[in-house]
C-alpha cells in the first residue's frame, strides 16, 4: 500500500500541486499559532508540550484516521486517505517553481532577477552575491528542500506505515521540520510571542526527528552519484569539530551532495544568510558552480527519488509473495 500510496500522490502533485496559500498550509500555521498561544508558558517542559501537541497530536490524528478506515471501510478507503496526507505533505511542487525561475533567469543573463527570486524564496539578502554565490546557494537550498519535502518524507511515511501507523511519519516529519522555521519567523516579527524553550525543544526535536533521514538521504545521493566523492565529503563533514560542523544535518546533507555532483559548495545553505558558507576542504577535483549544475541537481534528486521508489516496489512485492 505504501508504494501506490506515494506514487499517487506524486502523480497526482505534478499534476495539480497545490496552490499558494491553500486551505491545508493555512490551516497548519493556524494550529501551530493556537498551540503557542494556549500553551507556551516559558518553561522547558512547557516547550515540549508545546512541541508535542503542535506536532506529535497531528500525527496521532492521522495515524488514528488511518485505523478507522482500515477496519470499519476497507483497506481502498485507507490507502485514498494515505494518498491525501502524503499530496499536502510531499512533493516537488512545493519548492521547485522557485528553482525554475532562478534557473530561467540565469540562462536568460538576468543575475538581478535571479538575485530577487532568490530573496524572495529564501527571505535572504542577496542584492551583492555574485552569480557564482547565486547558483551555490541555489543548489543547496534546492538539494535540502528536496530532502525536506521529498525524500525524508518517503522515510518516515515507509518506516512508520511498515509498523501500521499509516501517513502519521509524513505528518511527524514536515510539521517538525515546520515548526522551527514557523515559530522564530513569529518570533523575529513579532507577530506572537514564542517562548525560547518552545523554539529550543522544536529545534532540539528536529535534530532527532531528521537524523536517520539526513543519512538515507546522503546515502541516496552518493548511490546514485559520485559515490567516491560523497562518501569522502560525509566522512571529512562527520570529522569536523562541533564548532566547524556548520549546518548540523543539513550540512552533511548539503556535504553529500556536493560529493555526488563534484561541485564546491558550503556546509550549510544558510537559512539566514548572514554569514558566507563554510566550505569543505576541496576533496578531489570539485568545481566551482556552474549553470550546467542546475541541470545536474535535478537529476541528482530524480535518480534518488526513482532508486527510492523501487526499493520501495521491490519490498512490497515481497511482502505481497511472503
Amino acid at each position: 500500500m505504501s508504494f501506490f500510496s506515494i506514487l499517487l500522490a506524486l502523480l497526482i502533485e505534478q499534476a495539480r500541486p497545490l496552490a499558494r496559500g491553500n486551505a491545508v498550509h493555512a490551516g497548519m500555521r493556524g494550529w501551530l499559532r493556537w498551540t503557542v498561544r494556549k500553551l507556551d508558558a516559558g518553561e522547558p517542559l512547557h516547550g515540549w508540550l508545546v512541541w508535542a501537541v503542535a506536532v506529535g497530536l497531528p500525527a496521532l490524528i492521522a495515524m488514528a484516521v488511518y485505523w478507522l478506515l482500515l477496519q470499519f471501510v476497507g483497506w481502498p478507503a485507507a490507502m485514498v486517505w494515505n494518498v491525501l496526507v502524503l499530496y499536502a505533505t510531499l512533493g516537488f511542487r512545493q519548492f521547485s517553481h522557485h528553482f525554475t525561475a532562478i534557473r530561467k533567469a540565469l540562462e536568460a543573463g538576468d543575475e538581478e532577477g535571479a538575485r530577487r527570486l532568490l530573496a524572495v524564496w529564501r527571505q535572504i539578502d542577496a542584492s551583492e552575491l555574485p552569480r557564482r554565490e547565486i547558483l551555490r546557494h541555489v543548489i543547496e537550498f534546492s538539494v535540502l528542500a528536496a530532502h525536506r519535502h521529498v525524500l525524508g518524507v518517503f522515510l518516515w511515511f515507509t518506516v512508520l506505515a511498515l509498523l501500521g501507523l499509516g501517513p502519521a511519519g509524513a505528518v511527524l516529519f514536515r510539521l517538525a521540520e515546520f515548526v522551527t522555521r514557523y515559530w522564530p519567523h513569529l518570533a523575529q516579527r513579532r507577530a506572537m510571542p514564542v517562548s525560547a524553550a518552545s523554539q529550543a525543544a522544536a529545534a532540539r526535536a528536529w535534530w532527532l526527528v531528521d537524523w536517520l533521514p539526513a543519512r538515507t538521504t546522503a546515502l541516496a545521493f552518493a548511490i546514485v552519484g559520485s559515490f567516491e566523492d560523497a562518501v569522502d565529503n560525509w566522512r571529512r563533514f562527520e570529522s569536523l569539530p562541533p564548532g566547524e560542523a556548520a549546518g548540523g544535518h543539513d550540512g552533511l546533507v548539503v556535504a553529500a551532495a556536493a560529493g555526488a555532483l563534484n561541485v564546491r559548495l558550503g556546509t550549510t545553505a544558510l537559512a539566514a544568510g548572514e554569514e558566507p558558507p563554510q566550505l569543505l576542504p576541496a576533496a578531489g577535483a570539485q568545481h566551482e558552480p556552474q549553470l550546467a549544475h542546475l541541470h545536474s541537481v535535478v537529476g541528482l534528486v530524480w535518480r534518488s527519488v526513482v532508486m527510492w521508489m523501487l526499493l520501495l516496489a521491490l519490498l512490497t512485492l515481497a511482502r505481497l509473495i511472503g
